[in-house]
């Protein structure tokens, strides 16, 4: 069985229709302006287009989305457009002080050192069609999913084929990090054993160059290169993400060794909530949410109600929490022990992020409509 090169990627595909490259092969590139070189377009609209991330800055808010936008507020109320040098659909965006990171499709990274008004690439990565000689590599051009930075300096992406990235200069550079160890490469086989792996098709490989993987590799939970689609940090300053297949991963020594978990559910997560002390809560798939208090060493379910999907999400004071996902669903929850609760807004579709608005129990919600506020009756 092979991945396919042009998947829908996690957050895009609970999203209306998620937004595919074109294959060299199969357009002339020459007449389709680059999305990842051009820089977006102001548009008067960009408020209520697809929108996927959403962080607090020290001057107000930030929300990323489709084709490269980029938009500001202070209030969480007017939003002014940002001029951003690239046109490809950012998908999560964090902040630490004045500065913020944007990551998205073509593994482009996007920073702004002054709070949002000017923004330089950091770091692209397009897909390009290999030479007959070369394997492709599946990272290659994969979307990066979500980013946190532990201050201004140290920071980590993660996206699809997990694919990771770790900066210590404030994405100076990135360096690639190892989260999940990939299927061995023609080179390394043959260094282990010559004589083991006399076809491609036994290295995990089609006449293509393309990575397969047996019925083994395949089996749930055991996805070598699962999909990396979120990561949080947790007060006692242990990391955590969440992928695809129930498959998540620790470290508790800033990212420099992770361990490997399954979750009890075999469908993907999409999100993470860190909390104090080693608290996180997982969601995703179907309307599953699961609670560890030891960071992934014991699960418990938490029941939804619902089989809506769950796409993004936000701690609160006192360990209390919100979630947001398919159908404009809005999971509320007052604390450790608590119940979660059941909203809708019927006017938002697909909610991609949430955060508090101010201290009134309103929410600000980005996704399908774009960027607008919430307050469950």
């Amino acid at each position: 069985m092979k991945r396919s090169r042009w998947s829908c990627w996690p957050r895009a595909v609970a999203l209306v229709a998620c937004v595919l490259a074109v294959p060299a092969q199969a357009a002339d590139a020459s007449a389709w302006p680059d999305p990842v070189d051009s820089p977006a377009q102001i548009m008067p609209l960009a408020a209520q287009s697809l929108l996927l991330g959403l962080a607090r800055t020290p001057n107000g808010y930030v929300a990323v989305g489709a084709h490269g936008d980029i938009l500001l507020s202070a209030d969480g109320k007017t939003w002014q457009q940002a001029q951003v040098p690239t046109r490809t659909t950012l998908i999560a965006v964090t902040a630490v002080g004045s500065d913020i990171w944007a990551v998205g499709h073509d593994g482009v990274i996007v920073h702004s050192a002054d709070n949002g008004v000017h923004w330089q690439m950091q770091r692209k990565d397009p897909w390009r069609a290999p030479s007959d000689d070369a394997p492709s590599d599946p990272s290659q051009g994969a979307p990066l999913l979500d980013v946190l930075f532990t201050d201004a300096q140290h920071g980590i992406a993660v996206g699809a084929y997990s694919l990771a990235l770790r900066t210590e200069d404030g994405g100076e550079h990135w360096l690639p990090m190892t989260v999940a160890p990939r299927p061995k490469d023609d080179a390394d086989d043959a260094v282990d054993d010559a004589a083991a792996s006399p076809s491609d098709d036994a290295k995990g490989k089609d006449d293509k160059g393309q990575w397969t993987f047996d019925q083994n590799q395949l089996q749930i939970g055991q996805e070598p290169t699962p999909h990396l689609n979120a990561i949080a940090r947790t007060g006692s300053g242990a990391l955590f993400i969440v992928g695809e297949r129930g498959a998540a991963f620790r470290s508790r020594d800033s990212g420099a060794t992770w361990q490997r978990l399954q979750l009890p559910y075999d469908g993907s997560m999409f999100g993470v909530i860190g909390f104090e002390a080693d608290h996180v809560i997982a969601f995703g798939l179907r309307g599953h949410v699961y609670e560890s208090t030891d960071l992934g060493d014991h699960w418990s379910k938490l029941e939804t109600g619902t089989e809506l999907s769950l796409m993004g999400g936000a701690a609160l004071p006192g360990d209390s929490a919100v979630i947001v996902g398919a159908n404009g669903i809005v999971l509320t929850r007052a604390g450790t022990g608590q119940p979660l609760r059941s909203h809708t807004d019927q006017s938002a579709g697909t909610i991609a992020e949430v955060l508090p608005l101010g201290d009134g129990g309103e929410w600000l919600i980005v996704g399908e409509h774009g960027v607008s506020t919430y307050q469950p009756q």
